[in-house]
């Protein structure tokens, strides 16, 4: 939609007059580069519009900032980028997984609840329901109806032993550091590992939840003196990739209300695989 600018105003004023959406979405489409001034991208929303000036909210640029892996009536599955939450928090409401899937499910008058989370910088699968029956089967019963998690972990050092399962108990910090602590302390927490690749520097590891603790992987993968490449947090000394490296590649589950299987992959990140590269 284009819209002529009668008299000389603020963007951010402007846009809530001629569009009458909430503050909120405006500023989304600023965020966005969905509005054009004068042909030209313009993402400050106290930007001085004068008199004649064409403004333009381009809907072809209202895309989502990440991949659909899958979508049906009543599920919606992502590929979350590294760095972006997956819901709000105290300080960040919408440049998060949730608000983006929100608004974008908010144009076909469908519903979002969010089953399961990942750590801003870990990418991959996230999932999320559209209908409040399923929410609520999936998130009482989880471990009933999930099957597999599984992870890409790139680890520094070359492990010594090729697979194994670490098995103990987790609890958090109130400056919110996860550790092993007892049985009467914590939760349990199962996480089963494979070596996939490795050289001198780094493993390449496959892995798989039987729990689903905060920063699990993570602390688990620290304890074996093997921490996760980027993950200052928890003991990492490299960040080759500028990232950290985790990345949730597989999620199989039984639907609660179809009892059909449904098993999403979404592929290991090229930067990952180039630490393995010969030459």
């Amino acid at each position: 939609m284009k819209y002529k600018v009668d008299k000389a105003m603020p963007l951010m004023e402007f846009l809530l007059e001629v569009t009458h959406k909430k503050r909120n979405d405006i500023k989304n489409l600023l965020k966005f580069e969905n509005i054009y001034v004068d042909g030209s991208i313009q993402t400050y929303y106290a930007y001085a519009l004068q008199v004649g000036q064409i403004v333009e909210i381009n809907a072809k640029k209202e895309s989502l900032p990440f991949s659909i892996l899958y979508e049906d009536k009543e599920l919606i599955v992502i590929d979350k980028p590294c760095g972006l939450l997956s819901e709000q928090t105290a300080k960040e409401s919408q440049k998060t997984a949730y608000y983006i899937v929100k608004q974008y499910l908010a144009k076909k008058k469908e519903n979002i609840f969010l089953v399961h989370r990942l750590d801003q910088y870990t990418s991959g699968i996230l999932m999320f329901v559209k209908s409040k029956k399923l929410y609520d089967l999936l998130t009482h019963d989880w471990n009933k109806y999930i099957k597999v998690r599984g992870y890409i972990a790139i680890v520094e050092g070359k492990m010594k032993q090729p697979k194994g399962t670490i098995e103990n108990y987790l609890a958090e910090s109130k400056t919110q550091n996860v550790y092993i602590t007892s049985k009467d302390k914590g939760k349990k927490a199962i996480t089963h590992y494979k070596v996939i690749q490795s050289n001198r520097q780094y493993s390449m590891l496959e892995v798989y939840l039987d729990t689903g603790r905060k920063n699990q992987i993570r602390v688990h993968l620290s304890s074996l003196h093997h921490p996760i490449i980027g993950d200052d947090k928890y003991g990492a000394h490299t960040n080759p990739i500028k990232r950290l490296g985790l990345h949730a590649h597989e999620l199989m589950f039984i639907h609660p209300l179809t009892h059909k299987e449904m098993r999403f992959i979404s592929k290991t990140p090229a930067s990952f695989q180039k630490l393995f590269k010969k030459g």
